[in-house]
């Protein structure tokens, strides 16, 4: 242990108190949301500039009185607190425009992945009983198309957005949506006094979060959990304020970018450049550019950016701060000394979620510490369960050892969960380590790591996905869901759906076992590329499939995936036919040695 590594731990102390005394839990009652922060930023830095974004410059005045001008409509359509509406757009200056106009009437926004399609669509729409949907310009094919399952009135309970910068834009509205941008253009620009009667204890969101089963379900989340994000974000991860620029490319239908991201900057003052999609051949210019010191990253990202061709000035830009999820430790230092970056706050937190640990004091190759009481019990992969002792009670693993990990409800921590009360009760383990206590289940492998003087805290390391979700494309993805849906294709008697490893890549690829029905023959792959096409987001289509004569189940008739994943897609370790659908195609084709060899290098580009 070093003293240069001492006095750098013992340099975080004030941004440590600085946490603590910014997290101080407040009564539920207590009147404050994040749309009261805006007009608060608004009133003190007027002229600042809020979000860059495609050319675009709003300052806080101007997206506090657009917000204001939205509001005002939604108030005359009849939207009011305790209601709840879907928004349906990409990233841009209207979508943080709407989030802040429903937060100020108390309206519930349920932000809905922009990739959605068909059937899952109409669920998150549905599930959240939404008064209105909200949307852009740019994703009007994608809602009309499922609009009459919907149960909205054509003309009244759809409002479209234009967009400038979409290259399938629509001049206007269709007929069966208002115009909210002509609607909003001579609308009130003064704060509502709604706003000033929200509380902490009213939910603010529903983000959407794949679970083991089921479709998408919609994770709740509270004004005070949302500030509690910002807060942590803004003083402890990025240290930002008013003379920051936030570099923000990830969707702000998650978490990440919204509670973190968009959270920091609508807590600091700092303003957000702002892009639709991450670019990793643009990202250093507009680093440059638009002098942006602070970066929310998820590791596929960081992936890619460590990827592209090395050059010798790539550390000189003003980046110096960086927050996210999912930096993986082969990677941790090549970022980090390639491009100069000064300080890494790696978290871990789930939308639904009641813990959430940071890397704080800035150490290395962790998602950093918590305060939250949570314990990690002993988990049989193989077997996809949690080991018990004689009484039944969870086991708590050994220091450095992985386990599943568990966090405590409590009042302090408590656990919001979703919508559907079935569903929120599925995550909760009760009788745990002793009778009577609830944990939240996080599904995660976490364990200790080592990080050298950490001031007393322990830290931790994330370790793996278990059970029936894995990620891939920085989306979690039920292998249920995807399953019940292939099971849907004439041709398929079974369908085992489970997540390998692809070198280079984060998270884990799709894969799927079928089994034909009788006298189905071969599998047309043309028609079931096209139906997985329709049917399934790009993240959520298996990148892999294997055709095999009988499915492998349990005594209990549970799927067996442990050998599956094991074997993965090495065509030298399986005589069932293996197809693969190559990055950037659409169509499965038959994957050989030869390919199959170029994925395990690195080199197929996923």
């Amino acid at each position: 242990m070093g003293i240069v590594d001492i006095a750098r731990t013992l340099a975080q102390v004030p941004t440590l108190l600085a946490l603590k005394k910014g997290m101080e839990q407040r009564p539920l009652d207590a009147r404050d949301c994040f749309a009261a922060r805006i007009e608060q930023t608004s009133a003190r830095i007027p002229g600042n500039p809020a979000v860059l974004f495609e050319g675009r410059t709003i300052s806080w005045q101007g997206l506090n009185a657009l917000a204001n001008r939205y509001a005002s409509v939604f108030k005359a359509q009849g939207l009011k607190a305790g209601d709840s509406a879907s928004l349906f757009m990409e990233n841009r200056i209207e979508f943080l425009a709407t989030v802040i106009a429903l937060n100020k009437l108390g309206v519930i926004a349920a932000l809905i992945n922009t990739n959605l399609r068909g059937r899952p669509l109409v669920h998150c729409v549905s599930v959240t009983d939404s008064a209105k949907c909200i949307f852009g310009a740019e994703l009007a094919d994608a809602l009309g198309e499922i609009r009459g399952e919907l149960n909205l009135g054509d003309g009244a309970d759809y409002l479209w957005v234009a967009d400038a910068g979409s290259s399938v834009e629509s001049p206007d509205a269709p007929g069966w949506a208002l115009d909210l941008s002509a609607l909003s253009s001579s609308a009130d620009e003064d704060n509502p006094p709604d706003t000033g009667e929200r509380t902490l204890g009213e939910n603010a969101f529903y983000i959407f979060t794949s679970g083991t089963t089921g479709l998408p379900k919609a994770a709740v989340l509270s004004n005070r959990r949302y500030l509690g994000s910002a807060t942590l974000s803004h003083k402890a991860g990025l240290k930002c304020s008013e003379k920051d620029c936030i570099y923000l490319c990830l969707p702000l239908y998650h978490g990440t970018g919204l509670m973190i991201g968009a959270g920091a900057s609508f807590s600091s003052g700092a303003s957000m450049f702002l892009r639709r999609r991450f670019s990793a051949s643009s990202f250093l210019k507009e680093v440059r550019e638009h002098n942006t010191t602070c970066f929310v990253y998820i590791g596929e990202l960081c992936r890619y950016l460590v990827s592209t061709e090395a050059k010798p000035d790539d550390h000189r830009n003003p980046l110096t701060r960086t927050i996210g999820n999912g930096l993986r430790p082969d990677i941790w230092h090549e970022f980090k000394n390639r491009f100069g970056i000064k300080r890494i706050t790696e978290f871990y937190g789930a939308s639904e979620g009641n813990v959430a640990f940071a890397n704080i004091l800035n150490k290395d190759c962790t998602v950093g510490m918590t305060s939250a009481r949570i314990a990690l019990v002993r988990y049989d992969v193989a077997a996809d369960e949690i080991i018990k002792d004689a009484a039944g009670r969870c086991i708590e693993v050994n220091p450095g050892e992985p386990g599943l990990l568990l966090g405590h409800i409590n009042e302090e921590a408590v656990f919001e969960g979703y919508t559907n009360r079935e569903a929120t009760e599925s995550k909760i383990l009760r009788n745990v380590l002793e009778h009577g206590d609830a944990w939240f289940n996080s599904g995660d492998l976490m364990k200790t790591v080592d990080v050298g003087f950490s001031l007393g805290f322990a830290h931790y390391q994330f370790v793996d996905r278990v059970g029936d979700t894995f990620r891939w494309k920085s989306e979690n993805v039920s292998t249920n869901e995807v399953g019940e849906i292939i099971n849907g294709f004439p041709d398929i008697k079974y369908c085992n759906v489970y997540g390998v490893s692809v070198t280079g890549a984060d998270g884990r690829a799709g894969m799927a076992a079928l089994t034909l029905e009788e006298g189905a023959g071969t599998l047309d792959l043309e028609a079931f590329s096209r139906y997985v096409g329709e049917q399934l987001p790009a993240y959520a289509r298996p990148v892999f499939l294997r055709v095999e004569p009988e499915i492998d189940v349990t005594g209990t008739f549970k799927m067996v995936k442990g050998k599956l994943k094991e074997e993965g897609y090495d065509p030298a370790r399986i005589t069932d036919p293996l197809f693969v659908m190559k990055p950037g195609t659409t169509t499965y084709e038959a994957l050989d040695a030869a390919y199959a060899a170029v994925i395990s290098r690195g080199e197929a580009g996923y």
